[in-house]
């Protein structure tokens, strides 16, 4: 079957490889339809490998090459003997975290907290970017009949958004501030004017990304931090000046999270989503005069695409309005991972056609 390995910085290759020949019995074999390409996988082509290891995952095994792809939907094509849940023929998106159900983590269904899990096509042996994958039966969730393949495949990012929204504690009428517009911040938006948000800014400095989000029609305030001060201007917007409720960092820069906690209220909470490599300077005195939360985000509760999929299917959440393009997996880099890199571009979301 063909696939698309990573193999280390700026070496991905379309591969000929075996298919699955045997499956366990508590495993399902899944033909991928559609496959999002994530802000991670264009993180391990340009400063890899991070998540992806040359060394066998402890829980799977799986080491480089490795087979992208976390961000998926397909049709079950078989399941192992103790599978009850599903059957060839269901249409399935694939939530990607798996490992060991024992010690503190995994008995909490927390496994990707413990160092000993694994996630689909990062470090398991399949990933969603080749023709087959075997997943655990837990990781296959059945898709409705009004939901499409593609909407499907947009499920793992929505969660990761809809997580962040929750962790910042954000009521219906509330206010705030996202910080980067890229996939998960315009997801963010989403995900906040769905959980009621009043009023909702973005920060971006890339004029594209704000138009992408001004087409989303929430209704947004759209900064520009390089020409303006965010920080003055949600004083200016919020009652008595005092800042928003909330603050979500999609950019994953430290400016970016300094706006976010001099932009937030007193007992504020301020939600960190974006990847920060490196250090970063901070000034813990300002979290403590304002009696502000700092709340890192990773992930998402395992349990959660059901209530994403009843989101979608609500209308509430229109995440097929992040899609920009459809591809074939020989176009892998060409159309998918050179434009989602450029950085003046306005690309959200590319759709691998597997």
């Amino acid at each position: 079957m063909k696939a698309v390995r990573f193999y280390g910085k700026h070496d991905v290759r379309i591969d000929d490889v075996d298919e699955p020949s045997t499956i366990a019995d508590d495993e399902v074999l899944v033909r991928s339809t559609y496959c999002g390409i994530c802000g991670t996988d264009l993180h391990e082509y340009t400063e890899g490998p991070i998540w992806t290891s040359a060394t066998p995952n402890s829980f799977s095994g799986s080491a480089l090459p490795q087979i992208l792809g976390h961000e998926f939907a397909g049709r079950v094509e078989a399941v192992g003997r103790s599978v009850t849940t599903l059957r060839p023929g269901d249409r399935v998106s694939i939530q990607p975290q798996l490992g060991p159900r024992d010690g503190y983590f995994g008995s909490r269904n927390l496994a990707f907290l413990s160092g000993r899990g694994a996630t689909i096509g990062l470090s398991w042996p399949w990933g969603g970017m080749g023709e087959f994958a075997v997943v655990k039966d837990y990781n296959a969730i059945k898709l409705p009949d009004d939901v499409t393949d593609q909407q499907g495949a947009l499920i793992e990012p929505a969660a990761v958004a809809v997580h962040a929204i929750d962790r910042s504690g954000l009521k219906p009428g509330g206010t705030i501030l996202i910080t980067g517009a890229g996939p998960i911040g315009a997801l963010a938006v989403l995900a906040a004017r769905a959980a009621g948000a009043g009023r909702i800014f973005v920060s971006e400095p890339n004029p594209n990304r704000r138009s992408r989000i001004e087409q989303l029609g929430v209704g947004a305030v759209l900064l520009d931090p390089t020409t303006e001060s965010v920080v003055d201007r949600i004083r200016q917007e919020t009652d008595e000046g005092i800042g928003v409720d909330a603050a979500v960092e999609c950019a994953g820069n430290g400016r970016a999270l300094d706006a976010c906690i001099d932009a937030v209220r007193a007992q504020g909470v301020v939600v960190v989503v974006g990847l920060m490599q490196g250090k970063t300077p901070v000034e813990p005195f300002k979290w403590i005069i304002k009696d502000i939360t700092i709340q890192g985000s990773l992930c998402y509760p395992l349990t959660i695409w059901p209530r994403v999929i009843d989101m979608i299917r609500s209308g509430l959440f229109p995440v097929e309005t992040m899609i920009d393009d459809e591809i074939e997996l020989t176009d892998i880099l060409e159309k998918g991972f050179k434009p989602l890199l450029d950085p003046t571009g306005a690309m959200m979301k590319v759709l691998v056609r597997v």
